[in-house]
């Protein structure tokens, strides 16, 4: 997924930087968090050579989550927003071809998904998912709607922070990542277990978008920076796979 598939060597890795299974303030991770010792199996050759994406699927709409779920001539609610960055190996080089992915909650808080349970009202032009690839340089970019705070039920008044979900791919579907991003200023992020669980403040700022003026579409929408490292010590972090890529 990465340029580290050249010569270089991989970096050290701090493991350190991603929370522990067991947080008990994040209540869910007491039932998933492993009570035997971990197993480790590799990967066998058809899972890290295919099946894999093919660029052609991407459509001209998929960045655009203002309006690639929207009726004809109608637009999601919200705030509008840019969101964009770089996808990086453990050298800061910029990684091409990535498959980035995203979903998150609309204006109000909401999900549409089957099982949501918020009373927040849907927006019936807002799908809430989109995808990009990473250009030559690395860099990605996509439109969508500031997405609103939501509660959740680990404690009697929890809240999320707004956040975006992060997906990217590799070469393979076995090469995935995924991530959250947070925005910058947000007063929630200090409160949420989840964010809490992250033991360093370091590892926790590489999840926070920055707000960045110079990017942003003048009388239209305010844009974000969040750049995204792939493997080596400052790597973001991932839910999924702590030693990244």
């Amino acid at each position: 997924m990465s340029g580290d598939n050249r010569a270089d060597a991989y970096l050290p890795r701090d493991r350190d930087w991603h929370p522990p299974a067991l947080a008990p303030e994040y209540r869910s991770s007491i039932k998933r968090s492993p009570h035997q010792p971990l197993l480790a199996f590799p990967c066998s050759l058809s899972e890290t050579t295919g099946p894999v994406f093919g660029h052609s699927l991407l459509g001209p709409g998929d960045d655009d989550l203002i309006h690639n779920f929207a009726a004809a001539g109608q637009s999601a609610l919200g705030p509008r927003i840019l969101v964009h960055g770089r996808v990086r190996d453990q050298s800061g080089r910029g990684v091409a071809g990535a498959l980035v992915e995203v979903w998150q909650a609309n204006a109000g808080g909401r999900y549409r998904h089957v099982n949501e349970g918020y009373l927040a009202p849907l927006d019936p032009n807002f799908g809430g998912c989109g995808r990009c690839l990473s250009d030559a340089d690395g860099y990605y970019r996509f439109t969508s709607i500031q997405p609103a705070p939501y509660p959740w039920p680990n404690g009697p008044n929890s809240w999320r922070p707004a956040h975006i979900h992060f997906s990217l791919f590799g070469p393979a579907f076995a090469q995935r990542l995924i991530t959250q991003m947070y925005f910058e200023g947000d007063p929630l992020i200090p409160l949420c277990p989840i964010v809490n669980a992250i033991p360093r403040p370091e590892a926790v700022d590489m999840l926070v978008a920055r707000l960045d003026p110079d990017a942003a579409l003048p009388m239209d929408m305010l844009a974000w920076r969040f750049d995204i490292t792939l493997r080596g010590p400052a790597q973001t972090p991932f839910d999924n796979r702590h030693e990244g890529l």
